[in-house]
């Protein structure tokens, strides 16, 4: 009775694998016949679903074969009638392609009982993504122009950028120039920021900078990503500023004070980690090349402002703002500084003798309405950065009636 039940159970176990391979074979017959994708993808599903089958390189290489079949169908119709043809859905074939593809490359390196590996599928498997490398560009564009920022654009996009530095790639000769992969890079960051995906997107810039993308954008991008994450989450604050800071010295290190945005950056992490001294060094150094920069003045006068010294972040921020081309962040912050240490200076007066009233004189002209005069030269730059102009203006004017 025991031996019968044994065999029995061979005999389940055997109808069982028997059963998903022929899944698999069904799924094979069916890739390439548009009207029967769901079918075929059904069979292969129930494949990776049972244990006898969804470690075997085949299950996995028709899953991916379907996809791209499907693909290569729809791309010949589009030739002749492009509307004939959804672009989303051969963008997802790609994708999804190219991930059982991934899944099925190890498997055909396993030994099988004759201790032979499948290197004719694995072949088929690198010729196929070597043949549709730039379609994946393709995908994320389409991708991207309808919104579908992530994960579909960006995993297009990232696909394509590192197809040709890929392990399983190094023997197939692919050849994308870095000035389409970093902009791949960078679109799959734009798509990722977008959707509020802050980490991949810190990720798909840092691989856009370092593969050569020379536009500011990509630096600036990077770092916000880094701020936001900081202020998302507390205990990545050590991990953001390490990154900011590798950043700010690469766009530093490419565009100068041309984009004073990423000297600003480094002095402030010093700012940040109360290394003043370093700061105010950093910015001096600086200042020996570049005299007439209003913005390193107005730096300056930030630093000094966090140490505490205000007399000397009030001259430098009137060195600031002595040049026409001062930017509307050293004016604001200008503004700001003068009328508060102006403010700090007329509550420390008391008593009504001439000097107290000489005093507050000069706190008047030479304070109060500079600070007012700033602040109006900086709302009549405009921009977006400007509302709170109306709030300090109309604390000046208070403090000027009183002033009378």
């Amino acid at each position: 009775m025991k031996k019968l039940m044994t065999f029995a159970l061979c005999f389940a176990a055997i109808g069982s694998v028997s059963a998903q391979k022929a899944n698999v074979d069904a799924a094979k017959k069916l890739s390439g016949k548009p009207d029967k994708i769901e079918e075929a993808r059904s069979l292969i599903q129930q494949a990776m679903q049972n244990p006898e089958t969804a470690q075997d390189a085949q299950t996995y290489f028709i899953a991916g074969k379907i996809e791209f079949d499907a693909y290569d169908n729809q791309y010949a119709k589009r030739q002749i009638d492009p509307s004939s043809v959804d672009n989303i859905k051969m963008s997802e074939n790609l994708i999804n392609g190219y991930k059982n593809f991934v899944k099925a490359l190890p498997l055909t390196a396993i030994p099988n009982e004759k201790g032979k590996t499948d290197s004719k599928t694995a072949k088929s498997i690198l010729g196929t993504l070597k043949g549709h490398a730039a379609d994946f560009y393709t995908g994320g564009s389409v991708f991207l122009n309808e919104g579908k920022y992530y994960p579909e654009a960006y995993e297009s996009f990232m696909i394509y950028g590192d197809l040709p530095e890929q392990d399983f790639m190094k023997d197939q000769k692919l050849v994308i120039p870095d000035t389409l992969r970093n902009a791949a890079y960078y679109y799959a960051g734009r798509g990722a920021f977008a959707a509020n995906e802050l980490m991949p997107a810190a990720e798909a810039f840092r691989k856009a900078r370092q593969t050569g993308f020379d536009d500011k954008d990509v630096f600036i991008y990077e770092i916000s990503s880094w701020q936001t994450i900081a202020q998302r989450d507390s205990t990545m604050e050590k991990t953001a500023m390490q990154k900011i800071i590798e950043v700010a010295k690469d766009g530093d290190k490419m565009f100068g004070m041309a984009e004073p945005y990423f000297f600003i950056n480094i002095v402030n992490s010093l700012v940040m980690e109360d290394n003043f001294d370093q700061a105010v060094a950093a910015v001096n150094e600086r200042l020996a090349d570049n005299a007439d920069n209003p913005s390193l003045y107005g730096l300056r006068g930030f630093v000094y402002d966090r140490m505490g010294k205000d007399n000397e972040s009030v001259e430098d921020y009137r060195k600031a703002i002595s040049y026409d081309n001062a930017d509307l962040g050293t004016l604001k912050n200008a503004a700001k500084k003068i009328f508060r240490v102006g403010a700090n200076k007329w509550n420390a007066i008391e008593g009504g003798s001439a000097e107290e009233r000489a005093a507050r004189a000069d706190v008047k002209t030479n304070y109060y309405e500079v600070a007012k005069a700033i602040a109006e030269k900086a709302k009549r730059i405009g921009g977006e950065d400007t509302g709170d102009l109306d709030y300090l203006i109309d604390a000046i004017d208070y403090n000027l009636s009183l002033a009378q």
